[in-house]
This record gives C-alpha cells, sequence and structure tokens, in this order.
C-alpha cells in the first residue's frame, strides 16, 4: 500500500521532470487547449513508460516544486476522456491527496497512468493535435514521435524502488487519525473505521437533521493509510453509511427558489474492501435536475444579468440585491439546467467581480464542480 503523500515528496525531491514524472502548476479541462495538454502528457508518459506507472502531479510551482495546492477534483469519469481520445489507452487516476500546511480546501492532484500493451495515439483530432499523432517523453518535454519508434521499458527499476520507498507505515497512520479526532474541538463530529483490519477511512463534519434524515455538512473524508482525500466540499451534503465491506458516501445538493430548496441526490460512491488487500471504488451520478416554469426562470435570469451588469459598473448594491447576489449562482444553475440563457457563460465572464464576494466566488466553484460531474455523465 503506497502512502501517496510520501510518493509526491520523493518525486519531488529527488527527480526532475522526466520520462516517468511530471508536474503542473495545474491542469484546465473545461477547455479544449487544456484537455489537449493533458492528453499529449498522458499519450507521452504511457508510451515512455510501457511496464510501470508514470505519475503527474498538480499543484506545484514549476521552478520552485514549492507545494502550492489545486482545489479538489472529482471526476470520476476522467478515464472516459482518455478513451475517447486514446487508442490503446492506458489505465488513469485522479487522486486529491491531503497535505497538512494547505488550507483546508487544497489538495495536490496526483494523476496515475499505467500503460496498456501497444503504441497509445490520438484516435481523433482536438485542438491542434492531429488523429493519429503519437507522442513521447523525451526527457521532460512530450515530443511528437513516428510511428516507426521503438517503445523501451527503461524505468521500471527506478519507479519500483521510489514506490517502495513511499510505502504507508503506521505512525503517519495514526497522526493522521489524530489530526481528524482532533477537529471535535472544532464543533465538528469526527468518526473513523478500520476494514478488513487494514484500511482505514476517516471523516469530519457538521451534523444536520432533517425529516428523519441524516446529513453531513462541511465534509473532509480520507482514506488515511494512502492519504488520500475522497470527499471535501464546504457547500454538499452528504450521507454516510458503512458495514464491513462498504463505505458509502450519497452527495446531495440543495437547490431552490426563494425559501422553496430540495435535497437532490447527485452521485453515490461506494468504497469496496477485499480481504486480499485490495479495494474499489464505484462511482454513479443518480442526478435529475429540477424543472421550472420558464417564464420565472427568464425573469431570474435577466434580473442576475442585471447584477452581475451592476457590480462591473462598481455601482454598489442594495441589501437586497446582495441576498439576490447569495442566491446567484444557484439560480443560474438551475437556469442551465432548464436550458434557460448562458448562465454559466455570464457567470464566468464575471469571475473577477464575483471573486470579490468570497462565498458567492465559492458557491460559483461549487455550482461548476457540480456542473462538471453531470456532463461528463451525461
Amino acid at each position: 500500500m503506497i502512502n501517496k503523500r510520501l510518493l509526491i515528496k520523493y518525486l519531488l525531491a529527488h527527480n526532475d521532470e522526466n520520462s516517468f514524472y511530471d508536474k503542473k502548476f495545474k491542469i484546465d479541462l473545461s477547455l479544449k487547449e487544456g484537455k489537449a495538454k493533458f492528453l499529449k502528457h498522458v499519450c507521452a508518459l504511457a508510451n515512455s513508460n510501457p511496464a510501470n506507472n508514470s505519475y503527474i502531479v498538480v499543484g506545484v510551482d514549476d521552478e520552485t516544486n514549492e507545494i502550492l495546492g489545486v482545489d479538489f477534483f472529482d471526476d470520476a469519469k476522467l478515464q472516459n476522456l482518455v478513451n475517447a481520445y486514446l487508442t490503446n489507452a492506458p489505465l488513469i487516476a485522479y487522486e486529491n491527496i491531503a497535505f497538512p500546511h494547505l488550507p483546508a480546501d487544497k489538495v495536490v492532484g496526483l494523476v496515475t497512468i499505467r500503460a496498456q500493451q501497444g503504441i497509445t495515439s490520438l484516435r481523433k483530432n482536438i485542438w491542434k493535435y492531429y488523429g493519429g499523432a503519437v507522442f513521447h517523453r523525451d526527457g521532460s518535454i512530450s515530443m511528437p514521435k513516428n510511428f516507426g519508434f521503438t517503445i523501451q521499458d527503461i524505468n521500471s527499476a527506478t519507479v519500483a524502488a521510489i514506490e517502495k520507498e513511499a510505502s504507508s507505515n503506521i505512525e503517519l497512520t495514526l497522526d493522521r487519525v489524530m489530526q481528524f479526532m482532533e477537529r471535535k474541538t472544532d464543533g465538528l463530529e469526527a468518526h473513523y473505521k478500520v476494514f478488513k483490519e487494514q484500511f482505514v477511512i476517516c471523516w469530519s463534519g457538521r451534523i444536520k437533521r432533517k425529516k428523519e434524515q441524516e446529513y453531513y455538512s462541511r465534509v473532509d473524508i480520507e482514506l488515511v493509510n494512502e492519504q488520500v482525500r475522497l470527499f471535501y466540499s464546504a457547500q454538499d451534503e452528504v450521507q454516510i453509511t458503512y458495514d464491513g465491506d462498504c463505505f458509502t458516501i450519497l452527495e446531495f445538493i440543495q437547490l431552490g427558489i426563494g425559501e422553496q430548496r430540495k435535497y437532490y441526490p447527485v452521485e453515490r460512491q461506494i468504497l469496496r474492501f477485499f480481504p486480499n488487500g485490495t479495494y474499489k471504488l464505484e462511482n454513479k451520478i443518480i442526478f435529475n435536475a429540477p424543472v421550472y416554469d420558464r417564464r420565472t426562470l427568464h425573469h431570474i435570469y435577466n434580473n442576475n444579468l442585471a447584477l452581475l451588469a451592476k457590480m462591473n459598473a462598481r455601482r454598489n448594491l442594495t441589501e437586497r440585491e446582495l441576498l439576490e447576489l447569495q442566491a446567484l449562482p444557484e439560480t443560474m444553475l438551475i437556469c442551465k439546467f432548464n436550458n434557460v440563457g448562458e448562465p454559466i457563460e455570464k457567470m464566468t465572464a464575471f469571475k473577477e467581480q464575483l471573486r470579490n464576494h468570497k462565498d458567492v466566488y465559492t458557491s460559483y466553484k461549487h455550482v461548476l464542480r457540480v456542473l462538471r460531474k453531470v456532463k461528463y455523465n451525461s
């Protein structure tokens, strides 16, 4: 079992970017350019490492190696993107790794790439890269190559040594469990559960009860042995259940207009543990968007646009407008689900203005997260 935080530290401390390891300040999969560059690096690393894992570390300053962190990213369908654009697509996993010195809402992203048999190539055109293109790592650079190049295994021993050094240990596991338990002093519920005498899951949050149902808010859930954050959100609310074999996270989102707000289930994640020391994470999107009267939504949409324009003109908002601004990301998301206007594009255009209102900007990022989940699974 590999402690992913130690693995990242070893990669950063002992290796420059090379044919099995790359680092990024951030990756942006919302634009075709960002997707294309990400796919290029995945393709190149897979072709350069036919018999071992390759890694991309996200949230690190490229020049200084300083760990800065990125937002929690939980797109479980990243493999679908890779499969859609790459021939002989590698197996890929994106994990959110907690670091104690980072703010609670920041993690380091770890992309693990495991090559399959054969040369990996682009299946179709994307951005400025053409279908059929093959990439390979030349030192720290992902370069195009001809089909005739030979795949060589030169990194297995090095990667195996790094992964062995990053093996989990009892001290790190116990330290992390104690850190979670100390959150009780901040008014949070904190718990841990051991599965199959080997895996430890910790979680914390505030408990809210509504209609005889129990929900956690301000939720943080971590597979402690590997320092992998399974879930984090200051916005969403979840229900947590478990037995001797499985740990289940059912994620909800509150949506509505005015006081009429309801809980809508978004995603179910089940972590299944097996006696042979392995586990499997299963994700399923179960979201059904609420439907509203379109005339009402057009009125709300136009009012939101007026608010954004007023903010852009640096005019002071009234108390009522400030309240409406707090609800703007949520009502824009409802407009998106009901095909009213261009709500996400409009919010993004005024992103810097929203950033001046911390809670509103947090809600905006939360809306993008929910939308990304639903989009990739629809």
